[in-house]
C-alpha cells in the first residue's frame, strides 16, 4: 500500500505571508468568477501587480485576504494554492522538502522524498498545475518535464 505523501490539514500556514500568491490569467479569471466581481474588480480590490505579476494581498494578521479560519475561495483557489506542497523547490531538491515538514503538518516524512516527488509530479499532471511561462507563472510552478 502506498503512504499518502501529503494530506491537507487546513492549519493555514501555507495562506500566511505577503507575496507568495501569484495568480495567472486563468487564475483571475477563475477566483473573479466565483466573487461575482470581474477581474479587473478582483485586481483592484484584492490584488497588487508587482514585477510584471498580479499578486493576492494580505491582511493585517499576514493572512491571504481570502483566509477567514480556512479558505473563504476554496473552488476559485489560484494554482499556486491548488498545486502546495508540490513546488517546484520540494520536488528538486530533499532538503527544500525536510525544511516544509517543520512548516507544514500534513507533508508526511513517512513517504520519503521519491515518493513525495512521485505523487507530487502526478498531482501537478492530473490538474494541469505546471507551468512553463516565468513572466507570467508563479515560479515555484515552473516545470522543465
Amino acid at each position: 500500500m502506498t503512504v499518502a505523501a501529503f494530506e491537507c490539514r487546513m492549519c493555514g500556514h501555507c495562506c500566511q505571508g505577503e507575496g507568495g500568491i501569484v495568480m495567472t490569467d486563468k487564475d483571475c479569471v477563475r477566483l473573479a468568477d466565483f466573487l461575482h466581481i470581474t477581474v479587473d474588480e478582483l485586481v483592484a480590490r484584492y490584488a497588487q501587480t508587482r514585477g510584471g505579476k498580479i499578486q493576492l494581498g494580505v491582511g493585517e494578521d499576514d493572512y491571504c485576504v481570502f483566509y477567514k479560519e480556512g479558505c473563504s475561495v476554496h473552488p476559485g483557489r489560484p494554482d499556486i494554492c491548488r498545486a502546495w506542497p508540490y513546488f517546484r523547490g520540494n520536488l528538486i531538491d530533499e532538503t527544500s522538502w525536510e525544511m516544509i515538514q517543520e512548516y507544514c503538518p500534513g507533508v508526511n516524512p513517512e513517504a520519503g522524498h521519491a515518493e513525495f516527488v512521485r505523487q507530487g509530479r502526478a498531482y501537478l499532471r492530473e490538474h494541469d498545475l505546471l507551468r512553463y511561462d516565468p513572466d507570467t507563472s508563479p515560479n515555484a510552478l515552473i516545470s522543465d518535464e
